[in-house]
């Protein structure tokens, strides 16, 4: 179980095992006295991912793993109080369909997304399997899952005839869905015209001068955004002279779009039009579609500053200015963006724009666009984890997706989820990635309808409640 919580030691088979077991657990266990077990197994695995991720442990994070263990204990609960009252087909719908709504309801009701929860997260390298999202969302993972362990656990109960036949249901289904998959990758992979992106980040020198310089001043009204524009100015012009330098070499070399990460530029709030202006004339001199993420320190409460990117045309002009929809819950302060993704047609496709930790959010990232950039700012320990998530986006929403992360693993994916380019901070000098992208995506199922799966699963839940209220009780194992 510690090794399917969407971090860097997850091992995929493993969240297909754990559920198996804790289910036998809980069939085997009074309900009362097996769902404490049941929930304080999740709240350790909660607690393994916090420190495995060195997340910190503070009391905002406490808070949601103690809740989100009491939703993910709900589908092992529901399971061993309405499958002994439901036939046998029914039984095995149980669990599954609540394994996808309580995922769903995370999402919904947790301000964490899929960062955890998520059995999707766990199968990132699967590309057939992960092509199911582009239909059901990431909730048909967790019901694919929890369908197999219901099932395993039939078996083990039993081995008459409808235990079996049921067995050879869940099997045609799991083939079924990653037939279609690979299917769907040999027949109809991404093609026709590509575009060169570059996604570039400041060298590791100027970053830890910066890192230095800042670290001088507390947060809040009287630090960054009040110190004098001599004692921290330097070291943010030094960073972005780095960043419009990598720009334009990128774009001596090809590169027609050039991302940089969350936070690229640091700058205080009345300096944000002089970083700008320069950052604007850079664009317009090679002629690129240049993306900045900037971290404007200011004075005025309670944020104390924003977390913006920007889309520069060649041109020079400005096309966006989005502010994050999410911060992190209990390390980020920032007053949330209005949620609004933008999208700006170009020569290259529709260009579309989320930062960082929104793109866990999969309501947020399901936008007609054909190229979604995602600039990011993760650390060592969670850097790699967090952009192995992010191609459940790209698979969801049918477009590639660059996410260049500062201090963690950049990424480029096309729209079935392959690997396109990857570029680690810690392994160079200098974080650059290249990649060739197909400029135009499509629609995908899920696109178009939305949470539909997660919606019929909570229904589904729902009506075999009912049914079991009004059914006598059957023995386990019969």
């Amino acid at each position: 179980m510690l090794f399917a919580v969407g971090g860097r030691w997850d091992v995929a088979v493993a969240a297909w095992i754990f559920p198996v077991l804790l289910l036998r657990f809980t069939r085997l266990s009074c309900a009362w006295s097996g769902a404490p077990c049941i929930w304080l197994a999740h709240l350790g695995a909660a607690v393994f991912w916090v420190q495995e991720s060195a997340i910190g442990l503070n009391a905002v994070v406490l808070a949601g793993a103690l809740a989100l263990a009491g939703l993910q204990t709900l589908p092992f609960l529901a399971d061993r109080l309405l499958a002994q009252r439901l036939p046998p087909a029914a039984a095995d719908l149980v669990f599954p369909v609540a394994v996808a709504a309580a995922e769903f309801l995370i999402t919904l009701l947790s301000p964490f997304g899929t960062a955890y929860g998520s059995l999707a997260v766990t199968q990132h390298a699967d590309l057939p399997l992960l092509q199911v999202v582009s239909v059901t969302g990431p909730w048909g993972i967790g019901f694919l899952v929890g369908y197999a362990a219901s099932t395993v656990n039939r078996l083990w109960e039993r081995t008459d005839r409808p235990a079996r036949r049921g067995a050879l249901v869940c099997m045609a289904v799991l083939l079924s869905v990653l037939l279609a998959g690979g299917a769907r990758q040999a027949f109809f992979p991404p093609q026709g015209t590509t575009v060169r992106i570059a996604g570039v980040s400041p060298s590791r020198t100027v970053t830890e001068r910066l890192r230095t310089t800042l670290a001088r001043f507390a947060d809040g009204r009287g630090g960054v955004a009040a110190a004098p524009a001599t004692a921290v100015r330097p070291a943010m012009t030094a960073v972005e002279n780095d960043l419009l330098a990598a720009t334009r070499r990128e774009a001596a070399a090809g590169a027609k779009i050039v991302i940089w990460p969350e936070e690229a530029v640091r700058t205080q709030e009345s300096q944000e039009s002089a970083a700008l202006a320069a950052a604007r004339a850079e664009a317009r001199r090679s002629g690129v579609y240049l993306e900045i993420g900037i971290r404007v320190y200011s004075t005025a409460a309670p944020a104390y500053g924003r977390d913006e990117a920007l889309l520069v045309d060649p041109r020079g002009t400005v096309l966006w200015t989005y502010q994050k929809a999410h911060p992190i819950p209990g390390s980020e302060r920032y007053t949330p963006g209005d949620g609004q993704v933008p999208v700006v047609r170009t020569p290259y496709g529709r260009l579309a724009d989320v930062i960082c930790y929104d793109a866990d959010f999969p309501a947020l990232m399901r936008t007609r666009a054909d190229i979604m950039l995602v600039p990011a700012h993760d650390w060592k320990e969670y850097g790699g984890a967090h952009t192995d998530k992010a191609v459940l986006a790209a698979v969801e929403g049918g477009y590639s997706l660059i996410r260049q992360d500062a201090e963690g693993v950049s990424a480029a994916y096309d729209a079935e989820g392959h690997v396109l380019a990857r570029a680690d901070y810690f392994t160079t000098g200098r974080q650059t990635m290249v990649a060739q992208v197909p400029v135009r995506g499509g629609t995908t199922v899920y696109d178009r309808v939305g949470d539909t799966f997660a919606w019929l699963c909570l229904a589904a839940l729902a009506a075999l409640t009912a049914t079991a209220l009004v059914r006598p009780r059957r023995p386990l194992g019969r």
